[in-house]
């Protein structure tokens, strides 16, 4: 198998050069990444989870996610392709580790994504700790209790959390009860009459679980993590915004 070019769009741009409808050609140069080291004091098993990805060192961002109290609140903007997800993953799978009773809930504004999530969070080799399930319009009816009832980590989409999971809490008191995590991801996205819709689907969520709350969970423990991420750098407004419960802190975690 010939070796994968190192920028396999050049062609096409070049190819297009003569086209009258690029209207302007530009280069940014790549910017040095700042990195940090691997905090040692992480769970042993997410430490293991690193090393099977072969992951040696992490970037600024992701290490100052890690070091947040872990039930505050925070926002992520940064650049495409700059580590998004493992800023928000690390955080919710120590959450997990070290509380094997929560729950994390992840949404995404589409099944595509969720469905990369689901293969990125595979991929630290925790299967046992980490029973990630999918939960969307796609998911036989037969297997959905098989998520409800096992899975510590629910994908799903803001729709299918509106039509499938509020209203039965009767179904979902036991998920709810433990949730201590939820991740918004392309926060950006939910904005104008569609993110108000969101918002008001998150307040009912954070209502739900106040009075599902399971007072067995270790009170010291994860506590409830809302971790919003943005696809683009230039609107983290508008994350702050998709946020449950209101503005990010002024301190939220992010990097540009």
């Amino acid at each position: 198998m010939p070796p994968r070019p190192r920028d396999p769009w050049r062609p096409t741009l070049e190819a297009g050069r003569e086209d009258e409808r690029l209207v302007r050609e530009a280069y940014e140069a790549a910017r040095p990444a700042r990195t940090a080291p691997i905090p040692q004091d992480l769970h042993p098993r997410l430490l293991d989870g690193l090393a099977h990805r072969g992951i040696t060192e992490l970037y600024t961002h992701q290490a100052q996610a890690l070091e947040l109290p872990p039930a505050r609140p925070f926002v992520v903007t940064t650049a495409t392709a700059s580590g998004k997800s493992l800023a928000f993953q690390l955080p919710a799978i120590e959450a997990l580790l070290r509380e094997p009773r929560a729950r994390a809930l992840f949404l995404y504004p589409t099944k595509a994504l969720a469905q990369d999530q689901a293969r990125s969070l595979a991929s630290f080799g925790l299967s046992r700790e980490l029973r990630v399930a999918i939960y969307d319009g796609d998911t036989p009816r037969e297997a959905r209790k098989d998520v409800r009832t096992r899975a510590n980590v629910v994908l799903t989409n803001p729709d299918m959390l509106h039509v499938g999971i509020l209203p039965r809490p009767d179904l979902w008191a036991d998920f709810l009860s433990r949730l201590r995590v939820v991740v918004i991801d392309e926060a950006h996205v939910y904005r104008g009459v569609f993110g108000s819709h969101v918002s008001n689907v998150l307040r009912r969520l954070r209502r739900l679980t106040e009075r599902h709350e399971d007072a067995r969970l270790r009170p010291a423990g994860p506590g409830a993590v809302r971790a919003a991420r943005a696809a683009a750098a230039r609107d983290p407004a508008a994350a702050r915004r998709a946020a449950a419960g209101g503005p990010a802190p002024a301190g939220s975690t992010g990097a540009e």
